[in-house]
């Protein structure tokens, strides 16, 4: 697992920059998403999760739930087109455990993609993540979104 000025970011994992998602592709070529730790931290605690029913579909760039947190409530947009098919309970009854552990046990939804190929190359993946990160670090510094 990298860390990056504080914050992990684990290297198999590929980042949607803007809105602070990971993805990580499962034995079965579906997408498991969840939120990186930065973006996290920019929204504190979480109280409140609400995820979209499993056999939705969703369409990249548009909300599949909310987060309420201390700081504030957000819409989590899809990074990618496909059916939902599984959204992790455990985080809707629980939704520190995002906190806690937003790698692992924290995980949102799992996705069967429609056209990972071609949405997922805006991602940022492998080598460029270590750059990437410091770079939004820095940003979320700057712009008071942490401390």
């Amino acid at each position: 697992m990298e860390k990056i000025l504080g914050f992990e970011f684990p290297s198999e994992r590929f980042y949607e920059s803007s809105e602070h998602l990971w993805a990580k592709i499962d034995a079965a070529n579906h997408i498991i998403l969840g939120i990186d730790q930065l973006g996290l931290q920019s929204l504190g605690d979480l109280a409140y999760v609400s995820l979209e029913p499993v056999g939705t579909r969703l369409t990249r760039g548009e909300s599949f739930g909310t987060l309420e947190a201390a700081k504030m409530t957000t819409d989590v947009v899809s990074p990618v087109t496909g059916i939902l098919i599984d959204r992790n309970e455990k985080v809707v009854r629980d939704p520190l455990l995002v906190n806690r552990a937003p790698y692992t046990k924290g995980w949102l939804v799992v996705i069967e993609p429609e056209s990972w190929a071609s949405e997922s190359v805006g991602f940022v993946s492998g080598p460029a993540v270590a750059h990437w990160a410091a770079l939004e670090v820095e940003r979320y510094r700057n712009e008071g979104l942490i401390d």
